[in-house]
C-alpha cells in the first residue's frame, strides 16, 4: 500500500521556517495538568528530524473544543511537557497569530521552537464553524490565520492524522500556499489503519463510548451497512442514546442534559439505525448512578429513574460486552463505557478494557480518553495498536474521505 503523499523525511529543511501542525490535544484534570501524554511523545520523531536539520519551528496546535469546553486552554503546560522531552526550550506563546506571534515567529533562529497559542481561540478553528459555515480550503485563504501566517512560512508539516477529519484552516487550507509534507506519524497511522480496513479478522466488533458522540452516529451506517463492523457495543452517552431511540425513557434529569447539550437530536438517527440493523448492536442491560454517595446499578427494565445521572454501564452489561470481545477477531473501541475518572464508575471501563487485555482478537484504540482509561487500567502494551486519533480514526475505518488526506494529496500532485 502506497499512498501518494510527500514525507518530510530527506527534505532540505536547513535555515527554512517551518509550520508545523501536530495534534498534541491531551486529555487533562481538574487543575489543567496533562494526565496523557501519548500524542505529545509519537510527535517527538518529526519535531527532532526538523530541529536537529537546522529548521525554524513554529508549531500551531489545539486543546479542547466547543464540545469539550472544559479542556479549552492555554498550551503552556504541552511546551513545558515538549521541552522536557525535547531536552530543549520550547518557547510558549499565548498568542496565535497576532502581531506577538508573527515577532517571535520573526525572531525564530535555527533549531528554535515556538509553540504558539491554542487554535481553538480562533472562530475559524472551533466545530461548529467548521459545521456550521462549511468553507472550502480555496475560501479559508482569506481566513486570519491563513493571511496572518502564511506569508511567514517557506515549509508546512502536518503529523496531525488524529485530527485528519477536521476540515479547519490550519488542517487544509496551507497546502495552497507552500510546499506541504507529512510527518512520520501520518505515515504510520494510515498504514495501519489501512491495513485493518483490508482484511481485517472476523467478526468485527465496535466498541463505542464517551460523551462526545456525533463521532459514533457520525460512522455507524456507513461501518454496519459495509460490514465493516459485525456487533456494535454502545456504551456510554451513545449506549443510553440508542436506548431512548428504543422506546425506554431513562430519566428526567439524564434527558435533560441531554437536550441542554445538544445532543437530544441524535436520538432519531438512533431509531433509524436500529430499525435497520437492530440485532447487530449490543445495548446496555442495566447502567450505574450514584445514590447518597454510593454507586447503585438499576436494570434498564426498571426505568426511568428521575434525578439519576448514568456514569456507567452496570454488571450484566459488562459481562455481555466481554462475550463478544472474547468471541471476535477485531475489536476496536472509541471512547470508554464509562466516567472512569470517578471511582465509582471505573468497573464497567476496567471490565471492558480486561476483555481487551484477554481476548486472542486483534485489538486497536484511539482518541485521547480511549488511550487515557486503557493506560490507567491495564497498560498500553495490552493493546495490539494504540492509534493517536479518535474521531479519524472510526471514519477511516469506515471508508469517508478525510479532509487532510485530500488537501496532502492535492498538495503532492502541485
Amino acid at each position: 500500500m502506497e499512498i501518494k503523499i510527500k514525507s518530510i523525511i530527506g527534505v532540505d529543511v536547513k535555515g527554512k521556517r517551518v509550520l508545523f501542525r501536530p495534534d498534541i490535544n491531551s486529555p487533562v484534570d481538574a487543575s489543567g495538568a496533562i494526565v496523557n501524554d501519548n500524542r505529545i511523545v509519537k510527535t517527538l520523531p518529526t519535531l527532532r528530524y526538523l530541529t536537529e536539520n537546522g529548521a525554524k519551528v513554529a508549531i500551531i496546535a489545539h486543546q479542547g473544543d466547543t464540545l469539550d469546553y472544559q479542556n479549552l486552554m492555554p498550551l503552556a503546560p504541552h511546551a513545558e511537557r515538549l521541552s522536557q522531552l525535547m531536552g530543549k526550550p520550547v518557547k510558549y506563546l499565548d498568542d496565535v497569530c497576532g502581531d506577538a506571534a508573527l515577532q517571535a515567529i520573526e525572531a525564530l533562529q535555527e533549531g528554535e521552537i515556538v509553540l504558539l497559542g491554542n487554535l481553538r481561540y480562533l472562530t475559524e478553528e472551533v466545530s461548529t464553524f467548521e459545521k456550521d459555515v462549511k468553507l472550502t480550503p480555496d475560501e479559508m485563504q482569506n481566513t486570519y490565520l491563513v493571511r496572518r501566517l502564511a506569508p511567514l512560512f517557506d515549509i508546512y508539516v502536518n503529523d496531525a492524522f488524529s485530527a485528519a477529519h477536521r476540515n479547519a484552516p490550519s488542517m487544509v487550507a496551507f497546502q495552497q500556499r507552500m510546499p506541504s509534507y507529512a510527518g512520520p506519524l501520518f505515515f504510520k497511522e494510515y498504514e495501519a489503519l489501512y491495513k485493518v480496513m483490508h482484511g481485517a479478522a472476523k467478526p468485527v466488533v465496535f466498541v463505542l463510548g464517551g460523551a462526545k458522540i456525533s463521532d459514533a452516529f457520525g460512522m455507524m451506517d456507513k461501518v454496519l451497512a459495509d460490514g465493516a463492523a459485525d456487533k456494535i457495543l454502545a456504551g456510554g452517552v451513545t449506549g443510553v442514546v440508542m436506548l431512548l431511540a428504543k422506546g425506554r425513557k431513562v430519566g428526567k434529569q439524564y434527558e435533560q442534559w441531554l437536550k441542554d447539550k445538544d445532543l437530544w437530536c441524535f436520538v432519531e438517527p438512533a431509531k433509524e439505525l436500529l430499525r435497520l440493523y437492530g440485532d447487530r448492536f449490543v445495548l446496555p442491560e442495566d447502567l450505574a448512578y450514584a445514590a447518597d454517595g454510593k454507586r447503585k446499578e438499576i436494570s434498564v427494565c426498571d426505568l426511568p429513574v428521575d434525578d439519576a445521572m448514568f456514569l456507567d454501564i452496570g454488571d450484566q452489561t459488562a459481562i455481555a460486552f466481554r462475550h463478544e470481545i472474547m468471541c471476535a477477531g477485531t475489536v476496536f473501541c472509541n471512547g470508554p463505557v464509562g466516567v472512569y475518572e470517578n471511582p465509582l464508575f471505573a468497573d464497567g471501563t476496567r471490565r471492558v478494557w480486561q476483555a481487551f487485555a484477554d481476548t486472542s482478537a486483534y485489538t486497536v484504540i484511539g482518541g485521547g480518553d480511549t488511550v487515557s482509561a486503557a493506560a490507567k487500567l491495564i497498560g498500553l502494551s495490552a493493546i495490539d495498536y494504540v492509534c493517536t486519533a479518535g474521531g479519524a480514526m472510526v471514519r477511516f475505518l469506515s471508508g469517508k474521505k478525510l479532509p487532510l488526506i485530500e488537501a496532502m494529496l492535492g498538495a503532492a500532485k502541485g
